[in-house]
């Protein structure tokens, strides 16, 4: 059975073999091309690999990035989309976890050298991946060019829509990121419900800069010009004032964001003296929202709907958010209402069920707790519903969304327990009007070295190999971390005396 994706495709490139489905700078991508391409990939991946083997791709928001991720779906393999902010220790994490057949990265990107990044990691692998390099010299890997020269083509394998289509993973409580399991059947039915809630029109563009590794930015990038008809706009590096020149060319209908997003585009276009009249709904989640934000962007773009919706990788737009035009005190005081989900609260917990959900997470030590008896997925975040409108409060779940990124602090924390000049450490979030959050370090220092500021501590978690967007901001030094009669850090407490404004962090 072909999967939804996989008709579309194919139908797109017979009957609109030249509609755009993506842009990426001076490429684009019709139906046509995109088809053959993909196919032609797929043949190659399944020469080289069983259906369901993992095909991790690491690249920025390039338009490669979608050949991949559809010639791996025609080949009936899991796509694993992998940020290219992380690094050793995380990457290596990832490929030993997924046991990845093939991982596609960049050559030289904002100044890292990814071919040597993996040389490193898949040093000491047991079974290495196959590594394919897009826009880079020689490297002694495969090159993506490769891959389309001479393949012959193949039959693509029927596709069980319930199997296992999307791998990502994700920050928690746990210092290991967990492997979330998505499936084609679930993809569509959130990109259903997207079209009909957000007034996705064939013809609308969506604006993508949120990373294609993240649920939302795939499924604007990949999903949705296939299963909705629109066109996707990448970019590749986050800057406002380009963004709203993009939006202005492209005439931009959609775009969706963590906060920096929205206050950036909302600043570029007062510059620009650009209301973006194509603009009809901006989605904002992925980090705390201040109201006076949406309103201000509301009051500004005044053709749009702009609001606050609810969401994680496990349950994709758990709540759809306010999209009923002039409804601004839901849009922007409340996280919305949901769409094909169902909520509920328990214990103050917000919990989650609906076709668009994760299938489970890749191991079953993650998956255990994550579902209560009825099926309904436990967030770990806290909240209550008034009248069918989803309130978030706070977490229960020990996590910092710093700009849409989810950062464990006990990944941090396990790294610096052992550094020099540090006998205890805690690390919280901190709220920020612009980034959502920022990440903090309590030390009690020991006498073995110097305290460590925030420079050594960068120098110490990048050297273990940990991306440089989880390093905290901000250090504080205590003679003792607050603590419960079990012995137990009180991070809620820290967060109090750190804001004491807020009372929370």
């Amino acid at each position: 059975m072909a999967t939804a994706l996989a008709d579309a495709l194919a139908t797109a490139a017979i009957r609109t073999p030249q509609r755009v489905l993506l842009i990426d700078d001076d490429v684009r991508l019709d139906a046509a091309g995109t088809d053959r391409a993909a196919r032609t990939l797929s043949a190659a991946l399944l020469r080289r690999f069983e259906p369901g083997s993992v095909v991790s791709f690491m690249l920025p928001n390039w338009h490669e990035a979608a050949i991949v991720y559809l010639g791996a779906t025609l080949a009936g393999m899991v796509v694993n989309p992998i940020l290219p902010s992380l690094r050793d220790r995380e990457l290596r994490y990832i490929l030993e976890d997924t046991g990845a057949a093939m991982i596609v990265i960049p050559g030289l990107y904002r100044g890292q050298d990814y071919p040597a990044m993996l040389a490193r990691v898949t040093a000491d692998l047991p079974t290495p991946p196959e590594v394919v390099v897009v826009r880079g010299a020689e490297t002694g890997f495969t090159g993506y060019e490769e891959l389309f020269s001479g393949t012959p083509a193949v039959t693509l394998p029927d596709v069980d829509p319930d199997a296992v289509a999307l791998l990502l993973y994700t920050s928690g409580t746990t210092a290991a990121p967990k492997g979330v399991l998505h499936s084609q059947r679930g993809l569509r039915a959130l990109l259903t419900q997207i079209g009909h809630y957000w007034r996705v029109e064939s013809g609308d563009t969506f604006l993508v800069p949120s990373p294609i590794a993240h649920i939302g930015g795939s499924i604007y990038a990949f999903e949705a010009p296939l299963l909705l008809g629109s066109t996707a706009v990448l970019m590749q590096r986050w800057d406002p004032d380009v963004a709203v020149a993009l939006m202005q060319t492209h005439r931009c209908s959609h775009m969706a964001g963590a906060t920096p997003f929205l206050t950036g585009l909302l600043e570029a276009a007062r510059r620009a003296g650009s209301r973006l009249p194509d603009l009809k709904v901006f989605i904002c989640g992925g980090a705390s929202v201040p109201p006076s934000l949406i309103l201000d962007a509301t009051d500004f773009f005044d053709n749009a709907v702009v609001t606050r919706v609810y969401g994680s990788t496990e349950v994709p737009v758990t709540t759809v958010g306010s999209p009923d035009p002039g409804d601004t005190e839901h849009a922007a005081h409340t996280d919305g209402r949901a769409g094909i989900a169902e909520l509920r609260i328990v214990d103050g917990e917000i919990r989650a069920r609906g076709p668009q959900m994760l299938l489970g997470y890749r191991h079953n030590r993650d998956t255990a707790d994550a579902f209560d008896d009825d099926g309904f997925f436990r967030t770990g975040d806290l909240g209550r519903i008034d009248d069918g409108y989803l309130v978030v409060t706070g977490r229960c779940k020990d996590l910092i969304i710093r700009n849409g990124e989810n950062i464990s602090p006990k990944e941090i924390e396990d790294i610096l327990a052992t550094a020099p000049g540090i006998s205890e450490v805690a690390v919280v979030g901190i709220p920020d009007r612009r980034t959502g959050e920022r990440a903090c370090a309590v030390i009690v220092p020991d006498d073995r070295a110097p305290v460590p500021d925030v420079s050594a501590l960068r120098t110490v978690l990048t050297e273990a190999g940990l991306a440089l967007f989880k390093v905290p901001e901000r250090v504080e030094i205590w003679e003792s971390l607050p603590r419960n009669d079990a012995g137990k850090i009180l991070k809620q407490q820290i967060r109090a005396t750190l804001c004491p404004e807020t009372g929370k962090g």
